[in-house]
């Protein structure tokens, strides 16, 4: 059946569906990674935007439940060029076409992807909607333009966990570690759970005080959609938790969170960074790495010695990483767990872990 993309600016691009097979609006943003698509779409970051993917072919090797970042699908579309329909992959146990039916998300093939990236390289991430119909109709851009833009958005708390819960195994030689859900995505988890902490998730909204309460050994602000800056109640959680002198790690949002307790600025990217081969300078060292990456806000440049830019986005020196001298902080915008993307910065979480041992041991 036919399909529209159309976005804020009145471009118009007809397509294909290939999922479910209703209308859906969102931010339309792209994302360069050559694989991983199950991972993108299923990341709590990509609430309410439309995933544009660069890479030709999409569906090659289905649906692997082990690679679910989340328990089900975030995104409010998917827009590829060519849809693979029989993937060829022993783990798969399901087509991508029936995944995003299950989930009832639309997606539409046949988009000439990268110009489509041009478009929004040039005029920004902007709002757009997938429409499955047999013609176009005037009323897709009305609702296109009718859509709430990302600026001001709060939702970490509409992705969060309602209730807290515990992650992996628990053992009595390991570090109590509270983790903030904004969004997270289980492969953090997993790597925190493998580096050495015991895992305790929390509600976005959670009181510090009632976390600081149970003496926890460690903090750890997650990844998560949206703008930071309407968070108050978790950068006033992150403000907390450095009040007392805890170990606190940021990834992404958490990020974001925490250079706004340190009292630095957020403000929107035009188009984002969202791919797997961004490279970052450590400043420390001066190595480059090259990381997995996904937000359309980003803390502003305001380095000092106090709270020092610890990490460079080579592609447009945007602040990629920050700590606080004298405090045990440390925060970086890229994704460490690296799914999908590269696996240089995978070390962070075993350097969070030194960082904690160090705090507590002395």
């Amino acid at each position: 059946m036919k399909a529209f993309l159309v976005l804020e600016n009145g471009v118009v691009m007809e397509g294909v569906s290939f999922g479910a097979e209703t209308s859906s609006l969102g931010e339309v943003v792209f994302n360069t990674s050559m694989a991983g698509y199950q991972e993108i779409l299923t990341d709590p970051s990509y609430k309410g935007q439309m995933i544009n993917l660069t890479y030709p072919m999409i569906g090659n090797y289905g649906i692997n439940p082990d690679d679910m970042e989340s328990d089900r699908i975030h995104a409010s579309g998917l827009i590829v060029k060519e849809y693979v329909s029989r993937p060829s992959n022993f783990q798969s146990k399901e087509t991508l076409k029936d995944f995003l039916i299950r989930f009832g998300i639309p997606g539409i093939q046949g988009i000439d992807t990268r110009k489509l990236t041009r478009i929004i390289r040039n005029s920004g991430a902007m709002s757009g909607g997938i429409f499955v119909a047999d013609s176009y109709s005037e009323s897709f851009l009305e609702k296109v333009k009718s859509a709430p833009s990302m600026v001001g958005a709060d939702l970490a708390k509409v992705v969060s966990t309602k209730e807290k819960y515990k992650f992996g195994e628990h053992t009595n030689n390991k570090y109590k570690l509270a983790v903030y859900d904004f969004g997270v995505k289980r492969n953090i988890l997993k790597l925190l759970d493998s580096a050495g902490f015991n895992v305790h998730v929390f509600p976005a909204e959670t009181k510090p005080e009632s976390l600081l309460s149970e003496n926890f050994d460690a903090y750890f602000l997650s990844n998560g959609p949206g703008d930071p800056e309407p968070l108050s109640y978790a950068i006033d959680a992150a403000k907390a938790i450095m009040k007392e002198k805890k170990p606190l790690f940021g990834i992404c949002l958490g990020h974001q969170i925490i250079g706004l307790a340190l009292g630095k600025k957020t403000t929107k990217l035009k188009f984002g960074h969202r791919g797997g081969n961004h490279p970052v300078r450590n400043e420390e060292t001066k190595k480059i790495e090259i990381t997995s990456q996904n937000h359309g806000f980003h803390v502003l440049e305001d380095s000092d010695k106090d709270t020092p830019t610890t990490r460079i986005n080579l592609f447009d020196n945007t602040v990629a990483g920050l700590k606080k001298v004298g405090l045990p902080v440390m925060a970086v915008q890229y994704h460490p767990e690296a799914s999908p993307g590269p696996h240089d910065s995978a070390y962070h979480f075993q350097e969070f872990y030194e960082m904690v041992n160090k705090t507590i041991k002395g």
